[in-house]
């Protein structure tokens, strides 16, 4: 059995915005005889946008309008239709995210571009994409060492550490080519806030040369330290965002870069040409330590987190899933994240633990949990009563790690009242803090996209 899915990513970084379409083949890797494995084997792009520079209103507007006829134009040109589309992701990347319109311009990209294309944000997600669209996750299978792959844009720099094809860790830092921007005459007009306390530079002023390399430098310092190529300071502090510090090992790593920054170390440009500090931070990068070791630049490029978008953004579910009178697709569902400590409490208090769960989210969230090893029907039957209580009248939508979802999902059926909806899916790990989109089966298996929706002010 083979199928294909067509997906859309959608980029709106710092700097700029790009779409590609791809086609994603499921096909099932197990025998005849044998329960099936869905995996997503081949991966073909289809059509790549031209690069745009992301449209703004001002320094604090993204123009949500302009990207919209963007995306029309490149759908026309690429030849597809809404309703031709069945899964991918809209991802608003950066500085762009922090603009006070971003939530509102994810919705309407998610609207325009169809059923199951989805809006997320976050730079763990952007981290794993962009590693994934460069090459970096594959590269790292025949590497000796961990690889630790930086994707340098516009406002920030994602970190992903790998091995061995696995993505160990993620991080991400205030650092990117359009922290500072400058018109022709050199006279600045945007600094970012990030800078505030690294530099003098203000709006008005002519920036020089050396200052920029000097701007720069920190800059690259900062990365330094994020690979452990110099020894940790407050720079390093002050340039993490929130929630995305990793330890790096102390042994060597394979540094490898992408996102539009990288193509400035790759080539020596005039340090003002794009009235920013993307040229001199290239160089800066390909001078420092970071480039003294072992090295690699991926093939992508600027294209590497739209790529990772389209092409490795979903994933499938276990074949033995269960779903009853649910409507597909289901989006923007909240995670509920149970420990295996507290799944085995006893049935009422597990009851009680998911109700007060559920009760944080203001729409029907996901319960995410471990699941058993090997359960006999009294576990299953004494687990499904505690999750049909905690939903209670509630559409139940269970994930769990271990493949128990169809026997899981016919207990709770068999609970709940006529018509409720029921959905348990397995072979999928949700953390506290994620989303989780749901399209229709493929197979016997689900299209799922595990995502992070958060907008920084």
């Amino acid at each position: 059995m083979s199928e294909r899915l067509r997906s859309v990513g959608l980029d709106v970084g710092t700097t700029t915005t790009q779409l590609v379409v791809s086609e994603l083949e499921i096909e099932n890797r197990a025998g005849s005889f044998s329960v099936p494995e869905m995996q997503i084997g081949e991966r073909r792009i289809l059509y790549q946008s031209p690069v745009y520079f992301t449209p703004l209103k001002s320094q604090e507007l993204v123009d949500g309008e302009s990207i919209r006829q963007i995306v029309l134009k490149e759908y026309e040109k690429a030849g597809i239709r809404r309703d031709g589309v069945d899964t991918g992701a809209v991802i608003i990347t950066g500085e762009t995210s922090r603009k006070e319109n971003a939530a509102s311009v994810l919705e309407a990209l998610a609207e325009l571009a169809g059923d199951f294309v989805v809006a997320t944000a976050g730079p763990d997600l952007e981290s794993v994409l962009a590693a994934k669209g460069a090459g970096a996750v594959e590269y790292s299978r025949q590497a000796d060492k961990p690889v630790l792959h930086i994707d340098i844009g516009g406002g920030t720099s994602n970190l992903a550490l790998m091995a061995q094809g696995k993505i160990l860790a993620t991080g991400c830092l205030n650092v990117g080519g359009r922290l500072v921007k400058f018109d022709e005459n050199k006279r600045i007009y945007y600094v970012s806030p990030v800078l505030e306390k690294l530099c003098k530079l203000k709006i008005g002023d002519r920036i020089t040369i050396e200052q920029a390399r000097e701007v720069a430098r920190i800059l690259v310092q900062a990365l330094e330290m994020a690979v452990g190529r110099r020894e940790k300071g407050a720079l390093l502090e002050m340039l993490t965002t929130r929630g995305t510090a990793m330890d790096v090992p102390k042994e060597e790593v394979i540094v490898s870069f992408s996102g539009g920054v990288a193509d400035c170390i790759r080539e020596a440009l005039p340090w003002d040409c794009y009235g920013d500090l993307g040229p001199i931070l290239g160089q800066q990068i390909a001078e420092s330590t970071l480039c003294r070791g072992e090295h690699w630049l991926a093939e992508q490029t600027i294209r590497a987190t739209v790529i990772g978008a389209g092409c490795h953004s979903a994933q499938l579910s276990g074949s033995t899933v269960f779903h009853k009178n649910v409507e597909f697709p289901l989006k923007n569902r909240p995670v509920v994240n149970l420990t295996a400590r507290e799944q085995a409490l006893p049935e009422k208090e597990l009851a009680l633990v998911i109700a007060t769960g559920l009760e944080r989210q203001d729409s029907n969230g996901v319960l995410a949990l471990p699941g058993l090893s090997a359960p006999d029907y009294g576990q299953i039957k004494a687990f499904a009563r505690a999750v049909a209580a905690g939903f209670g009248s509630k559409p139940v939508l269970v994930a769990v790690e271990q493949d128990m979802a169809k026997a899981l999902g016919q207990a709770i059926s068999m609970l709940l009242a006529p018509g409720q909806p029921c959905l348990c899916v397995d072979r999928v790990r949700l953390t506290e803090g994620s989303y989780l989109d749901v399209a229709m089966p493929v197979g016997p298996c689900l299209p799922v996209v595990v995502k992070t929706l958060i907008l920084e002010r």
